[in-house]
């Protein structure tokens, strides 16, 4: 798909490393503009320092250490209002977070979730890896192993949260939890997968070339500071 076949602009700004309460705080703040029809779509994307979350039906059951633990490493457990399990998130994970309206998109919330996988399977490909899905699991998988998590949440067609990518990040932090009930072993990196560190903006432009064409959607890596006037907007 050309860029002249894309249907409209999405922003897709890179922005580093974010704790997850400001970058949760960044998505409500984003999605009650989207809704309100003051942006467009957009697809933060972004690392996070280490910490574990939560999906909406998860009550603690899939942490294996005791929460004193986590405290002693410093690493905070947060409950969210996404579907799927327990997870992990840290540097050298590359995490998406779509602001996206589905209803003007024309796309449901199981083919939303669909996209994002081929999104993810697309550029694995690119990087030679044979990416696929596992059904019951959302996500993406390689090897047998899952290598991105994927859980979500809309509210009047609009979304947030997204996926987690593990790029180059230690994957030792998901012994601490069954991550979506299963076996901490199962979970991979794209660098384990290759045997050798990936630059995380290698795969960042890639996500942006995946993204766009699954989704007809073209990305364009402006400046964060458009967010820090929408910040100032919000009050």
């Amino acid at each position: 798909m050309s860029i002249s076949t894309f249907k409209k602009g999405c922003i897709a700004p890179y922005l580093g490393i974010v704790p997850y309460e400001v970058a949760l705080k960044l998505q409500q703040r984003l999605m009650q503009a989207r809704a309100e029809g003051k942006i467009g779509d957009v697809l933060l994307l972004l690392q996070h320092p280490s910490v574990f979350t939560m999906g909406r039906f998860r009550k603690g059951e899939d942490l294996i250490v005791p929460p004193e633990t986590l405290a002693r490493k410093g690493i905070a457990v947060f409950h969210t209002d996404r579907g799927g399990g327990t997870t992990y998130h840290g540097p050298g994970q590359l995490v998406g977070y779509p602001i996206v309206n589905l209803k003007e998109n024309g796309i449901g919330v199981r083919e939303y979730i669909w996209k994002l996988e081929s999104a993810i399977i697309k550029l694995l490909l690119a990087l030679g890896i044979q990416g696929h899905r596992l059904a019951g699991y959302p996500g993406v998988w390689a090897s047998e192993r899952k290598v991105c998590s994927i859980g979500i949440h809309v509210s009047h067609h609009i979304t947030t949260h997204g996926f987690a990518l593990n790029v180059t990040n230690n994957l030792q932090y998901f012994k601490y939890i069954r991550p979506c009930s299963l076996p901490s072993e199962v979970m991979t990196s794209i660098s384990e997968l290759l045997g050798h560190p990936v630059e995380m903006k290698t795969i960042i432009g890639e996500l942006h070339t995946s993204f766009s064409e699954i989704f007809g959607l073209s990305c364009e890596q402006e400046s964060d500071r458009w967010l820090t006037g929408l910040d100032a907007q919000s009050g």
